[in-house]
């Protein structure tokens, strides 16, 4: 009886669910990205195995470490629009002078974290804001949800409505229902291609980095400036936005530093997550929000086993149902979307700039190879300066309490 309940208390059903479930989301969602970033630089087999294997043990000791030392679920994630940057950056780059824009890019978020500059930045950014910024990111995965229905209606509908249910008779495991019921039917409809699945471990290939200065500018620079923008910026959104106050220049430090370590093995970009950190943080994977941190830690286990594995897990994504994971990513996050919008509209004087931010990020632009979280951002700030130019300072009444989703702690 005491072996059961610690194992309960150590991975209570509903923090793996929301763990395996970040995973599965971040992994198919970009995995494809990276093998292609890899093949671009010229990337044999066991160099893309590596890569695989360089980023799955540097996100699992980041998530699992992180999340213990501060008890707040910290969530990590290789840099997608990083490896969207490398599928055209890395053509014609040797692999060499490749990791030394990798360690390039690992060394100045290093010191963006030791300096604190980053942490500062954030410490300005109003909270409606960084809320609205959240809720805009993650718009699209709500609604995919349901423009999944078009063509994966036999799939997504069960979803959904197991969900529902499930909020109201088992609502610690919701998600997991919804999970198990989107399985079933994809095994129904015969929506799994189990053909492409294959057995392989992955093995680490070392290679010594090169500094071409070229490289360096056009590769390893805006890799940095797209993986703090797009990626740490409204990764911090989430963690503050959920009510975690965790220092933000101790999370650059060590996600840098565990970058640059692995860098010669294949870790091109280790960042904080923002969509999948969301499934972490929100009711879902715990009902005590102190005990949240196991579901990053899970995920971080989950991340181990991604890397160990590489290309069988990578086979495996590739034969799973589209529409399962735009469900299930769906359905994860509709509490979190909720909490963001609400966090984002309760302040009057700032809901306009709410809006726009909200507006600007859903949009997607990116400009000059930066995503529309970083310009959502600023055209939220600029809103907010702009109306409260001539305003009279007057005393506001105090707020009402926001929801504990995204209560300040």
């Amino acid at each position: 009886m005491f072996a059961i309940t610690r194992i309960r208390t150590i991975a209570p059903p509903s923090a793996v669910a929301a763990g395996l479930i970040a995973v599965m989301v971040g992994v198919t969602s970009s995995a494809a990205l990276v093998f292609t970033a890899a093949q671009a630089a010229g990337a044999d087999s066991r160099e893309i195995s590596s890569w695989m294997l360089a980023l799955g043990v540097g996100l699992a000791c980041t998530c699992i470490g992180l999340s213990l030392r501060y008890r707040a679920p910290v969530v990590t994630a290789w840099s997608t629009p990083g490896a969207a940057l490398l599928t055209t950056g890395l053509s014609g780059v040797p692999m060499a002078q490749a990791v030394g824009a990798f360690l390039f890019s690992a060394l100045l978020i290093l010191v963006s974290g030791v300096t604190g500059w980053f942490g500062r930045l954030m410490g300005r950014i109003p909270v409606p804001l960084a809320a609205a910024l959240l809720a805009g990111v993650l718009l699209r995965f709500g609604t995919g949800l349901f423009s999944t229905m078009d063509g994966g209606f036999a799939v997504a509908f069960p979803m959904f409505v197991l969900y529902l249910l499930g909020r109201r008779v088992l609502p610690r495991y919701a998600v997991l229902l919804a999970l198990a019921a989107g399985v079933v039917a994809t095994v129904f409809t015969g929506g799994w291609r189990l053909g492409q699945v294959r057995l392989a471990l992955a093995t680490p290939v070392f290679t010594t980095p090169e500094f071409d200065w070229k490289v360096l500018v056009s590769v390893g620079a805006p890799l940095f400036v797209v993986t703090m923008a797009s990626q740490n910026l409204p990764g911090v959104a989430v963690i503050r936005g959920a009510g975690y106050e965790v220092p933000v220049s101790p999370l650059m430090t060590w996600t840098g530093a565990a970058n640059a370590v692995l860098a010669p093995f294949g870790a091109f970009g280790l960042n904080l997550a923002a969509i999948t950190a969301a499934i972490c943080t929100g009711e879902e994977a715990h009902p005590d929000r102190d005990k949240r941190y196991l579901a990053a830690v899970w995920a971080g286990v989950f991340y181990l086993c991604v890397g160990l594995l590489g290309a069988t897990v990578a086979s495996l994504l590739t034969a799973m149902p589209h529409e399962l994971v735009l469900a299930i990513a769906g359905i994860g996050l509709l509490a979190t979307i909720e909490a963001s919008l609400s966090a984002a509209l309760a302040d009057k004087a700032s809901r306009e700039a709410a809006v726009v931010t909200f507006l600007a990020t859903a949009s997607g632009v990116t400009l000059l190879g930066i995503g529309s979280a970083f310009w959502g951002l600023l055209a939220g700030l600029v809103t907010g300066a702009i109306a409260s130019v001539g305003r009279p300072r007057r005393k506001e009444p105090a707020p009402e309490p926001l929801p504990d989703e995204v209560r300040v702690h």
